[in-house]
């Protein structure tokens, strides 16, 4: 069991020396105290300051940012005064398992003891390296109380007046100030990428949505991120598109997309021609090297088939609200020779039954670069991407969103970019490259979600039924004779589109997921229409107040005397660091988790402690507005519209 290991579990069952409950002002009567707690600490990782991190501090005044990074900036001045003569001991600090004990804690006592063991030193027992960390802690208005639990644990209480400092500072700056701001400047995401001449269906939903969130969490970590969609729109199917167009419509100046119709049919008509018709496949094959060749007329009939699938999938893009810039495989077609020099330069390309190919150590089968024909295919694209990516855009972290299915595919391109020395050895430092892989969306027979004729699902009917089923339940529930039609139909498409991308993200992207409107359409647990209306309930009991919330937030205080107050500011406080974690794991679902613990968090809140017409009405006017703030936040992340009325 590795030092990790050993001090989650022992920070779960802590000794008697551990601190005494926190005192808690009666009467109390939060409902589910302990649910809370569990939820606020699943899933979290420990910070280290330098090793595992993209983070360094957003700013040393100890009013903004992620309580983590400052803690560290802490335990790091500590830990040298601690054990000066060990230098490569960074800070592990972590959420208290059980909050009773605190709310952050420090494990370094036994890895230090670990190394200090046997030599000459003046600690005992771990317990006694604890005791020094806490000790050697300099003074901070942040931190409240700290004390020894266990084998050396050093837990910590932060300051509830520091919380609420941090709260207000960022209602009067704006929620910028709470970004991460990660070591890498500048990241390709690589997503969504459907073939020319397909339409795009369920299984680019996943694709589309993760990249679109993960690029989104880097922007607003202040990541300059080259959103790139690697559209299919070169290779041998273009032969045969080209050949059968030329046959339906000699005269390319009538080709549109209202002349060719469904260009999926187009394709399997052209498909099956291909197959069973061996003078067109001929035809086909010769056009491929026409159009390889530059000659204009294939060149200008290769355009319009790609002008016309792109007019299609820019649909869905502007449904989803998805920023993408076409580079597809074609692009990359002139960088290949080049990409392939370099590599065979090193040694690394050799002939294996008639092609060219990179074997990998650990893989049973070759990266295959060149075919036997002396043609290209996707691994060849790839490498001369990767180059490109690196050499030409300067890119720091290049991020591919494909299904798991490609995994060992990207293995085998990445390892072949480590060993020409593209990349670093190893996955801490950059320039680095990532697979982002996902899983299957299925339906709810459990097998790959289509259509009833077994067709694959389009993506832009899915979005249409997804809206159309929002309307007809805000008409049932009469907001028609309420809203004017250009409310209900933003707030029916906010709330279809948004529950339909929240539905995919809280889950692991790893996982297969099922595609069930019934569920992601429920305003009930978690669920995006769920998330929705509470933002626009906490909307609501601002409007009502009848208070000029911007003047509150210059004039105003914020007080969390009440338990229910101060879970809520530390979870709110702790938005910048699950943000963090999401870029550092490029895993979305640790963001809706905590977007879903929030609003139950605030519940708590809002259910012991009353806002309006209250003594405290000005700070817990505030503490609704962070709330809200940090809300529409998640929300922006994750590409979901909020709804301010329900």
């Amino acid at each position: 069991m590795n030092s990790l290991h050993f001090s989650l579990l022992r920070a779960g069952s802590l000794s008697s020396t551990a601190l005494s409950p926190l005192p808690l002002s009666p009467p109390f009567c939060l409902p589910n105290l302990s649910t809370y707690c569990i939820l606020r600490t699943s899933k979290r990782i420990f910070f280290r300051a330098k090793a595992s991190s993209l983070t360094s501090m957003k700013n040393d005044q100890g009013i903004a940012g992620s309580p983590k990074q400052q803690l560290a900036k802490l335990f790091e001045v500590s830990l040298r005064v601690t054990a000066p003569e060990e230098l490569d001991i960074d800070p592990a600090i972590a959420p208290c398992q059980n909050p009773k004990f605190g709310d952050y804690q420090c494990n370094n006592a036994m890895g230090l003891w670990s190394k200090v063991k046997g030599k000459s030193t003046q600690y005992k027992n771990p317990q006694q390296i604890g005791q020094a960390i806490k000790a050697n802690l300099p003074a901070s208005d942040m931190i409240d109380e700290s004390s020894i639990a266990g084998p050396g644990f050093v837990n910590v209480k932060l300051s509830e007046q520091w919380i609420a400092k941090c709260i207000q500072n960022m209602l009067m700056d704006g929620i910028e100030m709470w970004a991460p701001k990660l070591s890498v400047k500048r990241a390709v995401v690589d997503f969504s990428s459907p073939n020319i001449a397909k339409e795009m269906h369920v299984g680019h939903l996943r694709s589309t949505i993760i990249g679109d969130t993960l690029a989104r969490m880097l922007e607003y970590s202040n990541v300059e991120v080259l959103r790139r969609n690697h559209v299919g729109d070169w290779g041998t199917q273009f032969g045969m598109l080209i050949e059968f167009l030329f046959e339906k419509f000699p005269s390319l100046e009538v080709v549109n997309d209202q002349a060719i119709g469904d260009l999926e049919a187009f394709y399997k008509a052209s498909k099956l021609r291909f197959d069973s018709d061996p003078a067109f496949k001929e035809r086909a094959q010769r056009a491929v090297v026409s159009l390889q060749a530059g000659e204009e007329k294939y060149r200008k009939a290769w355009a319009e088939i790609c002008n016309i699938s792109r007019s299609g999938y820019e649909k869905v893009y502007e449904h989803l609200g998805v920023q993408l810039e076409e580079k597809g495989e074609s692009f990359y077609n002139p960088y290949i020779p080049n990409a392939l020099e370099l590599l065979n330069k090193e040694g690394l390309i050799e002939e294996s039954e008639g092609a060219r190919v990179i074997f990998v150590e650990g893989k049973k089968i070759p990266l295959i670069v060149v075919k036997r024909d002396g043609g290209y295919n996707y691994a060849s694209t790839d490498l001369a991407a990767l180059w490109y990516r690196l050499n030409e855009e300067k890119a720091e972290w290049i991020i591919y969103l494909t299904d798991v299915g490609q995994r060992e595919h990207f293995e085998m391109l990445f390892a072949a970019a480590k060993r020409a020395g593209w990349l670093p050895a190893g996955d801490s430092k950059y320039p680095k490259a990532s697979h982002v892989g996902f899983g299957l969306v299925l339906g709810e027979d459990g097998k790959r979600f289509r259509t009833r004729s077994t067709e694959t699902v389009k993506l832009v009917d899915l979005l249409i039924e997804a809206k159309t089923r929002c309307k007809t339940a805000l008409i049932e529930r009469g907001k028609d004779k309420e809203w004017t039609e250009e409310e209900l139909d933003k707030t029916a498409e906010a709330v279809g589109y948004g529950a339909v991308k929240y539905a995919d993200l809280k889950n692991n992207r790893t996982t297969n997921y099922t595609f069930s409107f019934d569920q992601m359409l429920n305003d009930k647990g978690n669920t995006a229409v769920y998330l929705l209306y509470a933002h626009a309930r906490i909307c609501s009991i601002i409007r009502k107040s009848g208070k000029d919330i911007e003047e509150l937030k210059k004039t105003g205080k914020i007080d969390l005397a009440h338990p229910g107050e101060r879970i809520l500011g530390l979870h709110l406080l702790q938005f910048a660091e699950v943000v963090e974690e999401s870029c550092t794991n490029l895993l979305p679902n640790g963001l809706c988790e905590y977007l879903y613990n929030l609003s139950e968090y605030f519940t708590g809140f809002y259910t012991n402690c009353q806002v309006v017409g209250s003594a405290e009405e000005t700070s817990r006017l505030l503490l609704c507005e962070a709330t809200s703030v940090v809300m529409r936040k998640c929300f922006h992340l994750l590409g979901i519209t909020p709804v301010y009325k329900i």
